[in-house]
């Protein structure tokens, strides 16, 4: 009977940890596929089409200081050194995924004050910057229109 549960008790934990994690390893709350598509439809209505525009990339909009913030995420077989890395990655929409999940993972928080970390306040994070998440978005035109395409996905999210 113990040695039983000396085996059962280590596997289930281990598929526990697992179960729970993310791709990089670690658990980021509430960054479900569902969020992932509304912090899509806030940056730029998901166009996957999206190439780069003013230094931003891709259909989350992505910044070179932002991958960089991420941990260099690349295509598979890429380089990070390679001068446009971070943008062919930007413009995957699953490989900038890894991208903001590598963000989140560093500057995930809860920005709001509710007591709870989900998807309003990673769209925080990417809309003010991991640094300056707790500043209300209604304060700018940018801000504005990012609350009221979140409120467009919201929905999708309950």
């Amino acid at each position: 009977m113990i040695i039983g549960l000396q085996i059962t008790l280590p596997t289930c934990l281990l598929a526990a940890v697992l179960f729970w994690t993310n791709s990089a390893g670690v658990f980021i709350p509430n960054l479900t596929e569902a969020c992932y598509r509304c912090l899509c439809h806030v940056s730029t209505r998901c166009l996957t089409s999206h190439e780069c525009t003013g230094g931003y990339c891709g259909p989350f909009n992505i910044s070179k200081v932002y991958w960089i913030d991420s941990g260099k995420v690349t295509l598979p077989d890429d380089d990070p050194i390679r001068s446009h890395a971070w943008e062919d990655c930007a413009r995957s929409y699953y490989c900038s995924k890894r991208i903001i999940e590598g963000y989140l993972e560093k500057f995930g928080k809860d920005c709001n004050g509710d007591g709870v970390t989900n998807c309003f306040d990673y769209m925080m994070i990417n809309g003010n910057g991991g640094y300056g998440c707790t500043a209300p978005l209604n304060r700018t035109e940018n801000g504005r229109r990012w609350l009221s395409r979140y409120e467009e996905c919201r929905h999708s999210l309950e």
